[in-house]
């Protein structure tokens, strides 16, 4: 065997194989609920059959039922806007909260730093109640601008926390040159420090907006209407009736589900590492 052959082997043996059962532990939810959605009731309520495979022919029924039957893909798009919107809100107030907390020394802002993360404890549970009073002051209740109103309260103090220890990684040296050029505080944090920390941005993006796509509770409470209710609370209330379990339904809205944060992690990954490790060493 050449050279080229035993490294080959040796990277096989070191570096894929001990790997090999993570990845498989973590893609393992997919597989199962792919599957699950595939099979035919006869087979999903079969205590006898194996849950793991298809042994009695593949169906896209569940499928067809969600788009058919139920208002799914209304549900979906819901969802979509809502998370988009909340996202894009929570991380500009995130950044402009973050900065100055990172970058400017005044009284009180290690403290005032700790109560944003504090904020962020709090459960929801306790906030749904004084924040229904709030939507229903401002006209927003039945509407999605109720969630995007009221996903940021839990994200916002999420996000500023996050770009804080982001933004402390970045040296102020390249600020200071910047407002020696005749940069003013502002245009330095658009064109300067934003630019530098678009990893630390992205990973709070993506982290805001896996927590409103898959938030319940104010999505049950603020929303009424089955048209403008988001995936969440749709799936909960259409199809989970009493004790019935539409198992093979669920199974493909989970699945279905799951794509978009799939997609949105796999396209940026290198920015969500390095924007969670940035800072590690300090």
């Amino acid at each position: 065997m050449n050279r080229r052959g035993r490294r080959a082997w040796r990277s096989v043996f070191t570096l894929y194989l001990p790997v090999t059962p993570f990845v498989l532990f973590a893609l393992f939810p997919l597989y199962f609920m792919f599957v699950t959605s595939l099979k035919k009731n006869s087979e999903l309520y079969d205590p006898t059959s194996i849950p793991f495979l298809i042994r009695r022919g593949v169906t896209f029924g569940h499928y067809q039922l969600l788009s058919g039957d139920t208002l799914f893909w209304s549900w979906f798009l819901n969802s979509l806007l809502v998370s988009l919107g909340a996202t894009i809100v929570s991380v500009v107030l995130g950044i402009l909260a973050a900065y100055p907390l990172a970058r400017l020394r005044f009284p009180g802002g290690d403290s005032f730093g700790v109560a944003i993360f504090v904020t962020y404890l709090v459960p929801p549970s306790l906030l749904f109640l004084p924040l229904t009073t709030v939507v229903n002051r401002l006209g927003l209740s039945d509407s999605l601008w109720s969630l995007v109103v009221t996903y940021p309260t839990f994200l916002v103090p999420f996000c500023t926390w996050l770009l804080m220890g982001y933004f402390r990684t970045v040296p102020r040296e390249i600020e200071e040159c910047a407002m020696l050029d005749g940069c003013g505080r502002v245009q330095t944090m658009l064109r300067i420090l934003l630019p530098v920390a678009v990893p630390g941005v992205i990973c709070a993006a993506l982290f805001a907006f896996t927590l409103s796509w898959n938030e319940f509770l104010y999505a049950l409470v603020f929303v009424s209407p089955a048209e403008l209710k988001t995936m969440t609370v749709g799936v909960f209330s259409e199809l989970i009736r009493g004790d019935i379990y539409y198992w093979g339904g669920l199974m493909a809205v989970a699945f279905i589900g799951s794509l978009p944060i799939v997609i949105a992690y796999v396209f940026f990954l290198d920015y969500y590492v390095s924007g969670l490790t940035a800072g590690a060493v300090k």
